[in-house]
């Protein structure tokens, strides 16, 4: 693959808890996780190394209903994670296991994040790890950066 990790950088203007919490907490991680047109119902949410991550991502447009229909994918799809690096708000990666993609064998796929305090402001810094493919990469990259413009929106 020709690019194996993507890097994403946004400074907000909030506290290192509030962004933490984003990540770390069942009704922050809800309040914004899943690219527009999606969001992540979560069942467990455990912030320490080992820890589980589980939440299914549901398509709750009706756009993105009949978008996953298409493609003959189903409307939702469970997803299990894992907390397996921790240092409190400093870097967390959670690792996932890639299971939901037809005649893919399964595989953990890692997302780091680094937090600091600039001033008033957060910097988060998220490293997405290659996927199976570049195309998959590139659609990894999409979905994430869609999913930041809720971030974008409730502190720009």
């Amino acid at each position: 693959m020709s690019n194996p990790n993507i890097v994403i950088e946004r400074t907000y203007r909030a506290s290192l808890a509030e962004v933490w919490d984003l990540w770390t907490t069942k009704e922050g991680f809800e309040s914004w996780w899943g690219p527009q047109g999606f969001r992540a119902d979560v069942h467990a949410l455990e912030a320490r190394v080992g820890g589980a991550l589980r939440y299914d991502m549901v398509a709750d447009t009706e756009e993105m209903i009949a978008a996953m229909k298409k493609v003959g994918q189903p409307p939702s799809h469970a997803v299990r994670a894992r907390f397996t690096e921790l240092v409190p708000r400093e870097r967390l990666v959670l690792t996932s296991v890639i299971d939901f993609l037809p005649g893919v064998a399964a595989y953990d796929n890692d997302i780091k994040v680094d937090f600091a305090s600039v001033g008033d402001r957060v910097r988060m810094v998220v490293t997405l790890h290659a996927m199976h493919s570049d195309d998959f990469s590139k659609m990894q990259q999409e979905g994430f950066t869609s999913q930041l413009t809720k971030l974008d929106a409730r502190f720009g």
